[in-house]
């Protein structure tokens, strides 16, 4: 069974930083594209990064470049998201996923793509 667990968020600061660790388990890492996707309150669920399984690339929403940074380690099993500069309007739940359609990253990213969903971690950023 495919499971995706995310952790590590909080209540930070404006400008403060948090790293959020996405733990897979039940597939192989590196066979997959991984995204961060994040929904706040009354909006719909977006992606914010993504890291491809094939070459290394990575992708990331212009609200987030330069300020947060994906890796992954495939050998722990764990994708990574550091978040630095983080504004109130990144407060949000924070959601990792699997694309089981493409295993390089595309922007902008499409939720329908992918699986394998985790209950999330709530990130809120204070003014």
């Amino acid at each position: 069974q495919v499971q995706f667990v995310e952790s590590g968020g909080g209540l930070v600061q404006a400008g403060g930083s948090l790293r959020l660790s996405c733990a897979a388990s039940g597939l192989t890492l590196g066979d997959y594209a991984i995204s961060w996707f994040r929904q706040a309150p009354g909006k719909e669920r977006e992606g914010v990064s993504c890291s491809s399984a094939s070459d290394g690339s990575t992708y990331y929403a212009d609200s987030v470049k330069d300020r947060f940074t994906i890796s992954r380690d495939n050998a722990e099993g764990t994708v990574y998201l550091r978040m630095n500069s983080l504004k109130p309007e990144d407060t949000a739940i924070y959601y990792c996923a699997a694309n089981l359609m493409r295993r390089r990253c595309q922007g902008p990213l499409r939720n329908h793509e992918y699986a394998y969903w985790g209950q999330g971690t709530q990130v809120t950023v204070s003014s």
